[in-house]
């Protein structure tokens, strides 16, 4: 697969992660009741919740940007 291909794809795949991912942190707020908490437990959930999709996010652009089979990379 071209690293091309593999952009799309990433790009693709990371809205997708950022649309389900902001309806599941709201979805578990809901669920928690963080709504009904301290106000800095609201902010704290809201600040975790808000840097999480960071995590699968960084897994998606390391794949996105691996060199095309063949080639050296032209990162140093």
């Amino acid at each position: 697969m071209t690293i091309r291909t593999r952009k799309l794809i990433g790009t693709i795949l990371l809205m997708i992660l950022i649309a389900v991912y902001a309806v599941l942190a709201v979805a578990v707020a809901i669920v928690l009741q963080v709504q009904n908490a301290s106000k800095l437990a609201e902010l704290v959930y809201y600040f975790v919740a808000g840097l999480l999709w960071v995590l699968p996010a960084g897994v998606i652009i390391k794949w996105m940007s691996r060199p095309d089979d063949g080639r050296p990379s032209s990162h140093a």
